[in-house]
């Protein structure tokens, strides 16, 4: 496998989703196929699992819920990630969603999957050839799986060679994802990733622009896109170069997030973005209290019809979390109406 054509590809599909939706262009595509084009900055999702009442997995929601996404404006999706509890599905599931997912996506956009679980390199990088074979663009790695908490950046780097060694040409991502501990890509780590020239996707949750931004120097000119997590730093990630956007709030308001990466970089609605941005950090605290139903509880005003419940969270929305829930959906709905959305 070509890794150059690895980038084309992934880029490739997001520049040509905007095609389709006739996005305005911000950034030079290098090296795409597409002469003369460029990419705006991508909003990917991390999308939720639905479930039937009986806890069951409701695949013929989650088709319904990617079409949303991708109506919405998202450019790429991040299946069988943590809002879609991973760690709560089994394997065959974990696979079953991801393919669900690529199928109905059919090429169109880029599709994202975790790939990383075992508890050895080799257990890591025969799931992940498994996660491959489903059609995804790239596995993505959680950066806590290679290593234990307060382990060092060398013990991360061998396993990291170990699995990287195993795993043949398949495009990758990273995620500091919150579990089982968040671990934040550190620059050694970062540097020997870049090095292998087979990374083109981080999900980023450092929650920190000036460690986002050193991140994105180190990465200038390779494969790598950051996506950045932080709705608090979200336009200034954009702004200093950063791919595109994947937050939880993706989950509420997904067309909002998708005008925020289409615009970050205008400087003619740049009063606007940094309008939309303090809403945005404001709201966000208010909104996730009880992320994984109070979710599915905003979309659901959306007409997704969406089962309240969820294998990690135990317990229902409560009156007072609906209020808040309900009074953030008619603040979204005059944000809308003011950005013409």
């Amino acid at each position: 496998m070509n890794f150059d054509n690895d980038r084309r590809k992934f880029l490739g599909k997001m520049a040509l989703g905007t095609m389709v939706g006739l996005a305005p262009w911000n950034s030079l595509l290098a090296n795409s196929p597409i002469k003369a084009k460029a990419v705006e900055k991508a909003f990917i999702p991390v999308m939720l699992t639905p479930y039937k009442a009986d806890m069951t997995v409701d695949y013929k929601g989650l088709k319904k819920l990617t079409d949303y996404y991708l109506e919405s404006g998202a450019r790429g999706l991040f299946a069988n990630c943590l809002s879609s509890e991973m760690y709560d599905l089994s394997p065959e599931e974990r696979l079953k969603v991801t393919k669900t997912v690529v199928k109905k996506v059919n090429g169109k956009f880029p599709v994202v999957a975790t790939g990383s679980f075992g508890n050895t390199a080799a257990e890591k990088a025969e799931f992940t050839k498994k996660i491959a074979d489903t059609g995804v663009d790239a596995v993505i790695m959680i950066t806590s799986h290679f290593a234990e908490k307060g382990e060092s950046d060398d013990v991360v780097i061998k396993n990291l060679e170990d699995y990287l060694a195993l795993t043949g040409n398949i495009p990758l991502g990273t995620y500091e994802c919150p579990s089982p501990y968040k671990r934040i890509l550190s620059q050694p780590v970062l540097k020997f990733l870049l090095e292998s020239g087979r990374f083109v996707y981080h999900k980023d949750t450092s929650e920190d622009i000036d460690n986002i931004i050193e991140k994105l120097e180190t990465a200038k000119g390779s494969k790598l896109g950051l996506y950045n997590a932080h709705m608090g730093s979200a336009a200034a990630s954009l702004r200093n170069g950063g791919a595109g956007l994947s937050p939880i709030a993706g989950n509420y308001y997904p067309e909002v997030i998708a005008w925020l990466c289409k615009h970050a970089d205008n400087s003619g609605k740049k009063e606007q973005v940094d309008w939309l941005q303090e809403k945005l950090r404001d709201m966000e605290s208010r909104i996730t209290k009880n992320y994984m139903i109070s979710s599915r509880y905003y979309l659901n005003k959306e007409g997704l019809d969406l089962e309240l419940v969820s294998r990690r969270a135990k317990n229902p929305l409560t009156a007072d979390q609906k209020d808040v829930v309900d009074q953030c959906y008619a603040e979204v709905q005059e944000w809308k109406q003011k950005l013409s959305i």
